[in-house]
């Protein structure tokens, strides 16, 4: 067998980048000495960030420095470099545009299809690529910037590629952020300082981590599971019941995970918490660190949100000065700290086990389970992972108590929900309704026409709604009664001169070139249902292909690995049983 090919030594731009992330490589002697302690492996997506932000890719030379001194297989670590879309492992332009061309920005009267941008910043060439989401829909169309080098620079932009190359330091427009209701999710962003800790706390904040500690882990532990929270990323599982499954295990090393790596096209709510109550995040993970005894906490947050981690980053700096993190959080002896982990462009990493795989330096391909988290999560160990929306309801409910919070909402679903609205509607933002608000209601808040042409509830993995649907309830219960879904609270709205055709499409494209490939229901499915309703589109469609379609939704939804490959049909499915298929759909 061939071993692999020798390669020449590292630049010494990359000796100094990777100097600067993990250290110097082991001498001959200690590399061959059983060290105790973790292994070191989890350090290599943030070193494939260092060199992708200063030196513009990944280059094999500079891989098998790293992989030397992590001590991973050459092979395996290209693997995990070439997972994700905003790491490079060819040379190229050091400053790279990604163009949206998703659902929400692609019928935006401003888009420009990628194609037909060239780019070109000074004398230097700049690449030009679509991109799936970039969660920028309340600000479409989107862009987003990654320069390499001394002045490395990654931004999120609207318009043009021109104005995106003339936009550094630009300043973003604040979000539209409406409440319906008790503002419980949504109050503090607009009116607080999201980067001064003293404007928050004297806002209300770091009052519930105090009643935490007052009250002690199993009061808190009572308090969130009478309130009935449950996930707000899609799943709706019971958040007290997670909390304590990590809480009664055995094994002493324990984890807390914030799963922000919001990806799911039409959603960006998760993004407006982020940038503009940063330190509520903060708190929210503090408190659920001492409360199932976890010392260590991650955030994965997507790559494309360079605002939102720079705050989320600044708040943890900030906090951990004022000792609210660290070996003493808040004068209690107990130990918390927290590290912020930066995605790389892979939607299936908000999937919780292939986000556990990519922290730990793994390509992000999703588990099997059970195991579940709560028994073998993060590193191996029981893992309480919940995404940023359901984690910033952990405050609401110790400040005002499980009876407080049912009080709002329905008896199966309490509290708020933060919906995100975009498309053909007047105000697209971020929208705090109780649970139990109608879709119609929504809508009508979001300023959507009368009579829209569809509404996608859910995003790509969601479904396309009929005008009946107006008066439907946005609970768990009412949903799923309904055979719809609420997902992750994505509402993007066409109106009647939308090409729902090109739009579904597009979500069978975003969903093949998402599949991580690892199970076949997966991995063919997806490919195959793209070709079946590009072949619908263009008038060349063969007779059996609409029992093929039938045929993938159901093999994808009964026997994929993960939720992607569960809902990969269910937006295509909807359109078709809604008709809005039928001729408006077919390409010209």
């Amino acid at each position: 067998m061939e071993s692999r090919p020798s390669v020449g030594a590292p630049t010494p731009a990359e000796v100094r980048v990777l100097d600067g992330t993990v250290g110097r490589r082991y001498d001959p002697v200690d590399s061959r000495v059983i060290r105790r302690g973790p292994d070191r492996r989890h350090l290599l997506l943030p070193s494939l960030h260092a060199l992708q932000d200063g030196i513009g890719w990944i280059s094999p030379e500079a891989l098998a420095e790293l992989c030397a001194r992590l001590e991973v297989p050459r092979a395996e670590a290209f693997g995990v470099a070439t997972f994700y879309a905003l790491l490079r492992t060819e040379a190229g332009p050091r400053t790279v545009v990604h163009v949206c061309d998703d659902i929400a920005c692609r019928v935006h009267p401003g888009y420009r299809d990628p194609a037909a941008d060239t780019g070109h910043d000074g004398e230097e060439p700049v690449g030009v690529h679509p991109s799936p989401c970039l969660g920028q829909c309340d600000r479409a169309p989107a862009l987003f910037v990654q320069r390499a080098g001394d002045d490395a620079a990654r931004l999120t932009v609207t318009g043009s590629v021109a104005g995106a190359l003339a936009a550094e330091g630009a300043t973003e427009a604040p979000p539209l952020v409406v409440a319906a209701g008790p503002a419980w999710l949504t109050g503090r962003i607009g009116v607080v300082d999201p980067t001064s800790l003293e404007e928050y706390r004297a806002h209300g904040g770091y009052q519930a981590l105090r009643t935490a500690l007052a009250m002690g882990p199993e009061a808190v532990l009572r308090e969130i599971a009478d309130s009935g929270l449950r996930g707000r990323g899609g799943a709706a599982f019971p958040t007290g019941v997670k909390w304590r499954a990590v809480a009664a295990s055995a094994q002493r090393e324990r984890y807390v995970v914030c799963n922000a790596d919001e990806s799911e096209p039409g959603t960006f709510k998760d993004r407006v918490l982020l940038e503009g109550d940063p330190f509520a995040l903060v708190e929210s993970m503090t408190i659920a660190g001492l409360t199932v005894g976890a010392a260590q906490g991650y955030i994965y947050i997507r790559g494309e949100y360079p605002t939102a981690e720079e705050r989320i980053v600044d708040a943890i700096n900030q906090a951990r000065h004022r000792g609210l993190l660290g070996s003493d959080v808040a004068g209690s002896g107990l130990s918390f700290d927290l590290e912020v982990r930066r995605g790389a462009g892979a939607y299936i990493c908000g999937e919780e086990t292939a986000l556990f795989n990519s922290l730990e330096g793994y390509r992000g391909e999703p588990r099997s389970k059970p195991p579940f988290p709560t028994e073998v999560g993060l590193f191996g160990r029981p893992t309480v992972v919940n995404n940023v929306e359901t984690l910033h309801n952990v405050p609401v409910i110790l400040s005002c108590g499980a009876a407080g919070f049912r009080a709002v909402g329905t008896a199966e679903s309490p509290g708020t929900k933060l919906f995100s609205v975009a498309g053909d509607v007047s105000g697209p933002g971020v929208y705090e309704v109780p649970f139990g608000t109608s879709l119609g209601e929504l809508l009508e808040l979001a300023g959507a026409p009368a009579s829209p042409g569809a509404v996608l509830l859910g995003g790509a993995a969601g479904v396309f709604v009929s005008p009946g649907a107006s008066d439907v309830p946005l609970t768990f219960e009412d949903v799923r009664a309904a055979d719809l879904t609420l997902g992750s609270g994505a509402v993007t709205v066409f109106d009647g001169a939308a090409d729902i055709g090109d739009i579904v499409e597009r979500i069978t494209a975003f969903f093949r070139d998402e599949s991580c490939g690892q199970c076949v229901p997966c991995r063919v499915g997806t490919v195959r249902q793209n070709e079946a309703i590009v072949r619908l589109r263009s008038g060349s469609a063969q007779p059996g292909d609409t029992d093929l379609l039938d045929d993938l939704d159901t093999v994808m939804s009964d026997a994929s690995i993960c939720g992607l490959g569960h809902t990969a049909a269910s937006a295509v499915g909807s359109a078709r049983r809604l008709g809005l298929l039928d001729g408006a759909g077919a390409r010209p």
